[in-house]
């Protein structure tokens, strides 16, 4: 079930952009090394609980290491990855790796052949992360069995990675705080206490989406008016 909703990027998120001279949308890039595998994939089954996801063509996916993982935190992040020979692939991550080592990603099997030959195995990379090359708005997807008394949601087709969740039911006047599940939804056990809410959408660089009027019913995708800035 997908709706249309009106967005727009608040006037906080525009204050903090100045402010921070340009800080806040520019992805700090910082290198990490580390190893590459590869396994069969999985994005809707994955730990990111991408159900509804369908990767874009020219990214794609990955599994994070668990030594990297941070409470579902990174996905839905980009990452530039380079491999031994030099050449450079995007990928999304979308799952997690459990056991594997720091800095680890384990690829799905096309990312790995564009990096080297799969019968190697195990490469040596770099990676760093990047602002996610998608194409339209983002999408706030709602969990099956949601309801005026129990919220949960999440960002899919995020530019960036999704830091928090707000949900307000007096249009954008107060905002009641969202908790982040290990599974990558953001939840309020009591609910929203209505029947529609806006959602706004707080990425890690701090630029935010605004969506009015997502209804409480499982398994309704909205897409915004945009994107991440």
């Amino acid at each position: 079930m997908h709706f249309s909703t009106f967005t727009t990027i608040t006037a906080t998120a525009m204050a903090a952009f100045s402010s921070l001279a340009f800080g806040a949308a520019i992805e700090k890039r910082a290198t990490y090394s580390g190893e590459a595998t590869y396994y069969g994939g999985n994005v809707q089954g994955g730990a990111c609980s991408f159900s509804t996801y369908t990767l874009p063509s020219g990214i794609f996916g990955t599994a994070l290491s668990d030594s990297n993982w941070s409470n579902s935190a990174e996905c839905g992040g980009c990452v530039s990855v380079k491999g031994p020979n030099g050449n450079s692939i995007t990928a999304m991550i979308v799952d997690e790796c459990p056991g594997c080592g720091t800095n680890h990603l384990d690829l799905f099997p096309t990312a790995f052949s564009s990096l080297a030959d799969p019968s190697k195995g195990v490469i040596d990379i770099t990676w760093d992360y990047v602002p996610c090359p998608v194409t339209g708005p983002l999408e706030i997807h709602m969990k099956s069995g949601v309801s005026a008394y129990w919220f949960s949601a999440q960002v899919v087709n995020g530019h960036r990675r999704t830091h928090s969740l707000d949900v307000s039911i007096d249009q954008g006047k107060t905002w009641k705080t969202t908790t982040r599940q290990t599974y990558n939804f953001f939840e309020i056990s009591s609910g929203a206490g209505a029947s529609t809410a806006w959602v706004r959408a707080t990425s890690h660089t701090e630029t935010q989406v605004i969506v009015k009027n997502v209804p409480m019913t499982g398994d309704a995708v909205v897409k915004a008016g945009s994107n991440y800035a």
